[in-house]
C-alpha cells in the first residue's frame, strides 16, 4: 500500500499525490465555499467532514473496481494543497475510469486544473493502462465544460435529468477519450 506520501505524478507546477493529515485545513476551505458547492453534491461542508474524508483516502489505495480514489492537487514548490481529482473505477467495466477534480476558487483561471489533468490523463492511459476515461458535468457548469473539451475530451451525451442534486433533476453533459484517441493526439 503506498504511504500518504505517495505521488502518482507530478509536473512543473502541481503533483498529484496521495492526501495527507496535512491537507485538512485547505481542503475544508475549498469544499465549504458556496461557489464550489454549487455543482456537487454537496453542501454546508463541515471541518468533520474533511478531516473525516481526508483522513478516509489515506487509507485507500487507486485503482480498485467500484471506488472512487481522490488524488490531491498541490503546489509542486511548496506542497500546498489547491485541489482534488478522483478516479471511479468502473465495477462492470474496470478498463473505463470516471474522474472528477475540483480546484479552490483562487487558483481557478491560471491553468492548473488543466495541467493536473492532463498528467492524470497520462498517468491513467499508460501507468493504470486504461481504455477509456469518462466524466459527467452539470450542463450549467460552464467552467468544467470548458476544462473538459480543453483536455479534447469529446461531448457523448446530453442526459436529461439525470440526478437528483439538491431537491432538483439535474441534466448533465457526458465527455469521453479512448486510450487511442489521446494517443494519436501526442504523436
Amino acid at each position: 500500500m503506498k504511504n500518504a506520501n505517495s505521488i502518482f505524478t507530478r509536473t512543473n507546477r502541481v503533483v498529484i499525490r496521495q492526501f495527507d493529515q496535512q491537507d485538512i485545513e485547505a481542503f475544508y476551505q475549498y469544499r465549504s465555499n458556496p461557489s464550489i458547492a454549487t455543482f456537487q453534491s454537496w453542501e454546508n461542508y463541515t471541518h468533520e467532514d474533511a478531516e473525516s474524508f481526508v483522513q478516509h483516502q489515506m487509507t485507500q489505495q487507486p485503482n480498485q473496481p467500484g471506488t472512487w480514489f481522490q488524488y490531491a492537487i498541490a503546489l509542486s514548490e511548496s506542497n500546498q494543497l489547491i485541489g482534488d481529482c478522483a478516479i471511479h473505477t468502473l465495477g462492470s467495466e474496470p478498463r473505463i475510469v470516471e474522474i472528477g477534480f475540483t480546484l479552490a476558487p483562487e487558483f481557478q483561471g491560471k491553468g492548473y486544473i488543466h495541467e493536473a489533468l492532463n498528467s492524470m490523463i497520462e498517468y491513467i492511459f499508460t501507468t493504470l493502462n486504461k481504455h477509456k476515461i469518462i466524466a459527467f458535468t452539470d450542463v450549467r457548469n460552464e467552467k468544467s465544460i470548458r476544462v473538459l473539451e480543453r483536455l479534447d475530451m469529446r461531448r457523448e451525451g446530453h442526459l436529461l435529468q439525470n440526478y437528483m442534486s439538491k431537491g432538483h433533476w439535474v441534466d448533465e453533459y457526458q465527455y469521453a477519450i479512448l486510450q487511442s484517441e489521446w494517443a494519436a493526439k501526442r504523436h
